[in-house]
C-alpha cells in the first residue's frame, strides 16, 4: 500500500507515524510545500519571542523521517487525479497513491479592506508568516492588530516584546464575545491593556494606507481615525485551505465535508484537521475543528481506517487552553458566551483581577457540563472524568483540589470559591472537602 499525505502539520505527522505502526510494510509520503520539515505551529511565537531557538520547534529529530520510512517531499501539490489515484506536484512528477489523506489545514481570512495586499500587511498561520514578520518588524515603532481572539493576543504579545508600539482593533463591543462570557472578555481586557496595550473595541479596519514606495504607513477606521502603522497584523480568523479539494472535484461547504470516518466523496481520499468539515457532526459539536488537538485526535483516527481498521472519528469533552501574556486560559466542556435554557452558570473571580473559575452545570440533575479558568491551571484528565461521568456540581466543588496543578490553590482559593458559591446557589449542599484536598 502507498499511503500519501498531503500536508505535514500535527495532522498529517500524526497520520503517517500511526500508520507506520499500523503498517509497517506500508510505502508513506507526505507530501508538504511550506517546510521540508515538521515544526510545531504553537511554538512559533516563542522564537519570535527569542525564548526557543529554531532547532527547538522541530519535534522529530532530523534522523527520524528515514529512520521511520517516512518520505517527505518539499513540493506543492497542484491537483488530484481521483480516477487515476495520482497526485500532481508542482516540480513536474505524479505520485500514485493507494489511500490519500488531505491534511491540507487553513488559510488566513481576509475580508478584502483596500490596501491589504501593501507590503508590511500579512495575517499568521505558519513559519513562511513567521518569517515574513521578523523582517518587516525589525527597527519600527508602531503596529497595528486587527481582529480578537487567539492569533490578535499571540501577535500583541510578540510585537509588545520588541517595544514596538501596538494598537490592537477589535469589531465587537468585547474581547472574543463569540466564545467567552462577559466576565472573562472583561477580565481579559484590563490584563491586556496592562501590558501597555492600546486596545480598542467596537473599532473597525476601514483602509489600509500607503506610502510611495507601496509601504503600509497607517490604517483608517471606519469612524474615520487615522493611526499610524508601519506594520499591520491581520487576525481575522482563518478558513479552510480548499484550493486542492476543489480542484479534484471534492464535496466541499465550509470545509472538506467528510463522514465519521473522515472519508470524503471520493473513494480512497480522506481529509482530516483544520480543512474537514464532517457532515453530521454531534450535538453540540462544531462541523469544522481548528485546534490542534483535534488535529492530533483525527490524525491517529483516519490512521486506523487507511490501515484497514475502520473507526469512526470521537473527539469526547471539548478542550481548549491559551495563554494571555501570562495569564494562562483553559475551559472543558461547554461553555457558551451567552445563557442557555436550562443551564447554571456560577463565577467567582478573585478580587486581584487575575484568578476566575466558572462552573456551568444543568439545572435538572445539577451535573457539570463545562469549566472556564482564567489564571488556575486545572488537570486535563481529572475534567475529562467529571464530564464524561456527569458529577454533581456539589462533588466538584468539594474536590476541587483534584483538578488543581498548583499546591498553592487549594490554601488560596478553594474555600472563597466555596463561600461564594453557597452565596450564589443557597439552596445546592456542597460536601465537606476531605482535609488532604485542602492542605495536602
Amino acid at each position: 500500500m502507498h499511503l500519501v499525505i498531503i500536508g505535514n502539520g500535527i495532522t498529517g505527522v500524526t497520520a503517517a507515524i500511526t500508520a507506520r505502526r499500523l503498517a509497517p510494510d506500508a510505502r508513506i509520503t507526505l507530501v508538504a510545500a511550506e517546510s521540508a520539515h515538521h515544526y510545531a505551529r504553537p511554538a512559533l511565537m516563542y522564537l519570535y519571542l527569542g525564548h526557543l531557538r529554531y532547532a527547538d520547534v522541530k519535534p522529530y529529530a532530523d534522523w527520524f523521517w528515514a529512520e521511520n520510512r517516512l518520505e517527505l517531499v518539499h513540493a506543492e501539490a497542484t491537483g488530484v487525479d481521483t480516477a487515476a489515484r495520482t497526485v500532481q506536484l508542482a516540480t513536474g512528477p505524479t505520485l500514485a497513491y493507494d489511500q490519500l489523506l488531505l491534511a491540507t489545514g487553513s488559510v488566513v481570512r481576509t475580508p478584502g479592506w483596500p490596501g491589504q495586499g501593501l507590503r508590511g500587511v500579512q495575517g499568521f498561520i505558519g513559519l513562511p508568516d513567521l518569517e515574513r514578520m521578523s523582517r518587516a518588524t525589525q527597527g519600527i515603532r508602531h503596529a497595528v492588530v486587527v481582529g480578537g481572539g487567539l492569533i490578535g493576543v499571540e501577535l500583541a504579545e510578540m510585537l509588545h516584546s520588541r517595544g514596538i508600539r501596538v494598537t490592537w482593533l477589535v469589531r465587537e463591543a468585547r474581547y472574543w464575545q463569540s466564545v467567552l462570557p462577559p466576565e472573562e472578555s472583561v477580565m481579559l481586557e484590563a490584563h491586556i491593556r496592562r501590558h501597555d496595550i492600546d486596545f480598542r473595541t467596537s473599532t473597525e479596519l476601514g483602509e489600509v494606507l500607503g506610502d510611495a514606495q507601496g509601504r503600509v504607513r497607517a490604517v483608517a477606521t471606519t469612524t474615520g481615525q487615522e493611526l499610524p502603522a508601519e506594520w499591520v497584523g491581520l487576525a481575522t480568523g482563518v478558513t479552510p485551505n480548499l484550493a486542492l479539494a476543489r480542484a479534484a472535484g471534492l464535496a466541499t461547504d465550509r470545509g472538506i465535508l467528510v463522514n465519521e470516518l473522515l472519508a470524503t466523496s471520493a473513494p480512497g481520499v480522506y481529509a482530516a484537521g483544520d480543512c474537514a468539515q464532517h457532515r453530521q457532526p454531534a450535538p453540540g459539536e462544531a462541523a469544522v475543528e481548528q485546534l490542534w488537538y483535534t488535529g492530533r485526535m483525527q490524525g491517529e483516527t483516519v490512521a486506523h481506517t487507511l490501515c484497514g481498521q475502520p473507526t469512526p472519528y470521537r473527539r469526547g469533552a471539548w478542550f481548549n487552553s491559551a495563554k494571555f501574556f501570562n495569564l494562562e486560559y483553559q475551559t472543558y466542556g461547554r461553555v457558551p458566551a451567552q445563557p442557555e435554557a436550562g443551564l447554571a452558570s456560577f463565577c467567582w473571580q478573585h478580587p486581584n483581577g487575575q484568578h476566575l473559575l466558572r462552573l456551568n452545570f444543568r439545572e435538572a440533575d445539577q451535573a457539570v457540563t463545562g469549566v472556564n479558568a482564567l489564571g488556575l491551571r486545572q488537570r486535563q484528565d481529572v475534567w475529562e472524568r467529571w464530564l464524561r461521568d456527569k458529577t454533581s456540581i456539589g462533588t466538584v466543588l468539594a474536590q476541587l483540589a483534584a483538578a488543581n496543578f498548583d499546591p498553592e490553590f487549594g490554601r488560596q482559593h478553594e474555600p472563597a470559591i466555596r463561600r461564594e458559591f453557597e452565596r450564589q446557589f443557597p439552596g445546592i449542599a456542597v460536601a465537606k472537602p476531605r482535609r488532604k484536598g485542602l492542605f495536602g
